[in-house]
């Protein structure tokens, strides 16, 4: 169940980074309204599933998820350029995630 919060987390933590863009530094009030929402949603989500998790590989999940979510959703919905470089990087980042997960989380 952990688990399930850090991926819900991680997919929030899209949802922010993508709003922050789409607020324009705070001037848009509907994409700022949506960035408060899903941060809060995802940092709540995270602390949770830390009490019962180590810190390191959660950590690592929902930043990759973030990291890898908002770069995919900005070459599919905005227009974000797409390279090879950028596509294989993405990669490394969600193998990387992975690998720290199963390097060891004792719960």
């Amino acid at each position: 169940m952990a688990w399930l919060l850090v991926i819900v987390a991680g997919l929030l933590e899209t949802g922010f980074a993508v709003c922050l863009k789409l607020s324009h530094g705070f001037s848009r009030l509907w994409p700022t309204v949506a960035f408060c929402i899903f941060a809060l949603g995802s940092f709540g989500l995270l602390t949770l599933s830390l009490k019962k998790l180590d810190v390191g590989p959660a950590y690592a999940v929902w930043t990759g998820i973030g990291a890898a979510g908002t770069a995919i959703y900005g070459m599919i919905f905005l227009g974000d350029i797409v390279s090879t470089l950028k596509i294989v990087s993405i990669s490394l980042v969600i193998v990387g995630v992975v690998g720290l997960q199963l390097s060891g989380s004792a719960h």
